[in-house]
């Protein structure tokens, strides 16, 4: 069984209506680097209806278990 990791991903969405971009800091649940950046794009592309392209990854880092916050 593969070990699930925590990755801290920052973010924005830059759509062309909008003066600023939205910008987001969202801790997805993943297997793989690639898996949790395939969670940000599908999730933020379906509430806020944006492209890929418009999503912007500023920056991503792994998670140690000790530091995650709990969800309630």
């Amino acid at each position: 069984m593969t070990e699930t990791k925590t990755f801290k991903i920052t973010g924005q969405i830059t759509k062309h209506k909008l003066f600023i971009p939205i910008e987001f800091k969202k801790e997805i649940q993943a297997a793989k680097l690639e898996h949790a950046l395939e969670k940000i794009y599908a999730e933020f592309g379906s509430r806020h209806r944006a492209k890929r392209s418009q999503i912007t990854i500023i920056s991503v880092e792994e998670v140690q278990k000790e530091e995650t916050s709990p969800v309630n």
